[in-house]
């Protein structure tokens, strides 16, 4: 109960006991009913005294309720009590205690009134002897350290004493200093950790231990011929090969200290390619191939990758919604996503669902595409522009299609084209669905496009390619590729982008862009595809791809050597970004113009001549003087004149006799 309830008056008395004869003493009953409650005890007030409240309610319960007699000599009343005295002994009540913290002068009671607030009273000066609780508490030393040291750090506290405006500058001061040193110090026990371990890796692993966790007695040695042979005929324990890998990987890296003698180079190269084309499951000649893409470490970083799915992320359809909006409605359905990055502003990571992810109302809707990150990369360099005729060759299943339509925001044109007349149906299904007004479908070979239709002014080339960068996403190019396959790929890769280039008008204003892309990291069908193009069409260039990521191309690779421009273009790889093996490349189509003369014909000489009516001409020095000889072209004309007439039916007239015209030509001589 609250103090407000204690208070309240009892309840009064009937009133059978008192009859009222008048209507006129109704105004007295509020006193009289005064009266009768004056002559009852009224209820205890409730101490703000928190050590002693407990004791007198307890008390007041148990022992004999205090009355308020209206006789002043009464024993049982208030008699003896002035306004500031005390109460009188509290032992008989509490009874004896060795503790004498009640011994102090009793708070005096406040009746306020009902609509004060409760407030905490101050606890009450004691005076008398401490208890032991009240004592300040010891310094709590920790486990392990020796309590000198903590009175040494107490000490120099008591030195510096509290800190102040006046000393504060001083102290950080000192604080940043002691930091630095610090820092310093760690940087030479990290050299030396590192020195300590390149000393380490000098000397021979004799004692690694191997997949049992058993330490090896003998170093690590390549199998031999024979033991190679044993190997095919049965099935290698996984744990061996991975360790063997492991060690290679190792020795190449310091092939000078580490490798055994009689061994090359070659040697190691020639094992771990084995090893990871048995481990990984890829055919020897596809696993050479990429291995020979990186260094040693960074090739296994790049097969592991390929083993791991990528992250599966969404884009956003502009024409529908914004990404804000759409995140929020995905996450009230128990999705957990966020955005994929700074380079782009319309895409979404998923990483858990409750929901699939591609049978949501928002998915229906045509809220969101299901695309992977490295298909935003070709949009984003080739960067469409409104009201722009855009042709994107190879389109299916309609991924960067309604991107650029989102980017165009329904204006200009957009071509999609595909060779395969039945994968346009999944296009056209999501140009419906995403709500793309401004694409027109069709279904040509790309390589006779130019000759269907041309001027555009922007042109995406997403060609078809072996795949060797979504090897996570479809594992079956590890075994099915070979190098007939590369060789043809390359060939029609060749082909279309000499026909996206001839498909684009260099008058455009605003364009005249052309952006090639595949997935795939081979250098076969990427840096030597785009070196071709730029030998056999001299009016195009490369120029920079807007992304602000990615790995520059090859200019150099095993030999063949590129053209320097080719830093512009990006390469994307699974085990960097993780995101699919992508390849960009952004040109720009000028206009053509004639050859310059080079610097080593000769300059013409001008000659005046007069001749004989005195006039006077420039001539070039060199350079005859070229007349037309109607004498000897007549038999051309002639004959061409019979040519003529036969194809229209007439009869042609007999040829005149051709001793005549060289007689002509005798008498000339």
């Amino acid at each position: 109960m609250g103090r407000r309830a204690k208070n309240k008056q009892a309840p009064p008395e009937p009133l059978d006991k008192k009859v009222f004869t008048s209507p006129k003493k109704l105004g007295k009953r509020k006193a009289e009913a005064v009266a009768d409650l004056d002559d009852k005890p009224r209820p205890a007030k409730k101490s703000k005294d928190s050590g002693s409240s407990k004791s007198k309610q307890k008390s007041s319960k148990n022992g004999p309720k205090v009355k308020f007699a209206d006789d002043a000599n009464s024993s049982d009343g208030w008699e003896g009590v002035a306004d500031d005295g005390a109460i009188g002994d509290l032992d008989s009540l509490i009874g004896d205690s060795d503790d004498d913290m009640l011994r102090g002068p009793v708070q005096e009671f406040d009746f306020g009134s009902d609509a004060e607030e409760d407030e905490p009273a101050p606890a009450p000066l004691l005076r008398g002897r401490k208890s032991k609780q009240s004592a300040a508490p010891a310094s709590i030393v920790p486990a392990g350290v020796d309590s000198s040291e903590s009175e040494d750090e107490d000490e120099e506290d008591d030195e510096d004493g509290p800190t102040t405006m006046a000393n504060m500058e001083a102290r950080s001061r000192a604080l940043d200093a002691k930091a630095a040193a610090e820092a310093e110090l760690d940087i030479e026990e990290y050299q030396e950790a590192a020195a300590s371990d390149d000393e380490e890796d000098d000397v021979d692993m004799e004692g690694q231990e191997d997949a049992n966790g058993d330490i090896d007695a003998e170093p690590f040695r390549l199998p031999t011929a024979a033991e190679k042979e044993e190997e095919k005929l049965s099935v290698p324990d996984v744990h061996i090969v991975q360790r063997r890998m492991r060690e290679c990987v190792r020795i190449l890296a310091k092939f000078k200290r580490l490798a055994e003698e009689g061994r090359s180079r070659s040697d190691y190269i020639e094992q771990l390619v084995s090893d990871v084309s048995s481990y990984y499951g890829y055919n020897e000649f596809l696993a050479e191939k990429l291995f020979l893409l990186f260094p040693v470490a960074e090739a296994l970083e790049f097969f592991e990758a390929n083993e791991v799915p990528r992250p599966v992320t969404i884009r956003t359809n502009t024409l529908r919604t914004r990404r804000r909006d759409l995140a929020q409605a995905l996450v009230n359905r128990g999705v957990n996503l966020e955005p994929i990055g700074k380079w782009t502003n319309v895409g979404l990571q998923i990483f858990e669902s409750s929901v699939p992810i591609g049978a949501t109302p928002e998915y229906l809707a045509g809220h969101y595409m299901l695309q992977a990150a490295s298909s935003f990369l070709p949009v984003i360099a080739l960067s469409p522009q409104p009201n722009e005729r855009v042709l994107d060759m190879a389109s299916a299943p309609g991924g960067k299609t309604t991107h650029i339509a989102a980017l165009l925001q329904n204006t200009g044109v957009v071509f999609a084209n595909d060779a395969n007349k039945q994968r346009t149906k999944s296009l056209t299904a999501n140009v419906h669905r995403l709500g793309c007004k401004n694409v027109v479908v069709c279904s040509y070979d790309g390589r006779e496009f130019p000759k269907v239709m041309g001027g555009f002014d922007r042109v995406l080339l997403d060609a078809p390619c072996s795949g060797t960068g979504v090897i996570s996403k479809d594992a079956s190019v590890k075994i099915n590729k070979s190098e007939r396959d590369f060789t043809l790929l390359s060939h029609l890769q060749k082909q279309l982008i000499l026909c996206a280039i001839d498909s684009v008008s260099p008058e455009s204003k605003t364009g005249g862009y052309i952006v090639y892309s595949t997935c795939s990291v081979m250098v076969d069908e990427n840096e030597a595809v785009v070196d071709y193009a730029l030998r056999k069409r001299p009016h195009v260039k490369l120029v920079d791809t807007g992304l602000a990521f990615g790995r520059e191309g090859f200019t150099k690779f095993r030999g063949k050597t590129f053209s320097p421009s080719l830093n512009l273009t990006r390469r994307f790889y699974p085990h960097v970004h993780n995101m699919d093996g992508f390849y960009v490349a952004k040109f720009k189509v000028e206009r053509r113009t004639k050859a310059k003369k080079g610097a080593e014909e000769e300059e013409e000489v001008v000659v005046e001549v007069v001749a004989e009516d005195g006039t006077v001409e420039n001539k070039v020095q060199g350079q005859e003087d070229v007349a037309f000889d109607s004498d000897e072209d007549r038999p051309y004309l002639q004959e061409a004149t019979r040519r003529r007439m036969k194809a229209k039916g007439l009869r042609p007239p007999p040829r005149t006799k051709a001793p005549a015209a060289s007689a002509t030509v005798k008498a000339s001589a």
